[in-house]
Formats: C-alpha cells, structure tokens, sequence
C-alpha cells in the first residue's frame, strides 16, 4: 500500500530527529513530499474501505496533505514535527493492520 510505503519513508527521514527536522531542508523536503504522498494515496481508497476502518483518520490523512498543498509557505515546523512524532506510530500500526486483515 503507498500510504504504508510513505509512512515508512518518513519515519526513516524523521528518526534523524527533531532538530535535524528543523535544520536541515532536505529532511523537511523528503517529509512533506511522502505526506504528500500517503494524502493522495487515501484520497484515492474507496468510500467503503474508508467506511469500513473508522479508526484510521483518513479525513485528517487527506486534509494534512492538502494543508501542505494550500499552505506550504506558512508552515509551521513545530507543528509539522509534532504530528510526525507523536500521529505517525500510531497511524503506521494502524495501516500495518489493515494490511494483515487483508
């Protein structure tokens, strides 16, 4: 699944911590290009499967990509940081049961 795809490359990116995060554009860069990435990938699931996994947050998944997409000069890194550090394990578990139902 791409969304577990671009969760995993983020969290390769973001186990280099926050303040490489925050220092270092390349990292900012490949972090918001794979949220991109798992946004787009949900916003194309069907309905049902959406309807079927409500404890996947597939509406906050797809705005965060559009936020990026909209909003991208008025990011802020703090914030960004946050929710890659404390959503992204609990999201990846998540998605990774999915696909073990499957």
């Amino acid at each position: 699944m791409d969304i577990l795809d671009a969760l995993l490359k983020i969290e390769k990116y973001a186990a280099r911590g926050k303040q490489a995060f925050l220092e270092e554009e390349l990292i900012q860069v490949w972090i918001i290009h794979y949220i991109l990435i798992a946004g787009e990938a949900a916003s194309q699931l069907s309905d049902s499967l959406k309807r079927n996994h409500t404890d996947i947050p597939w509406k906050g998944i797809i705005g965060m990509r559009n936020v990026l997409v909209h909003q991208y000069f008025g990011l802020d890194l703090d914030e960004l940081w946050d929710t890659v550090s404390t959503d992204l394990p609990v999201l990846k578990a998540r998605i990774q049961e999915l696909l073990t139902e499957k």
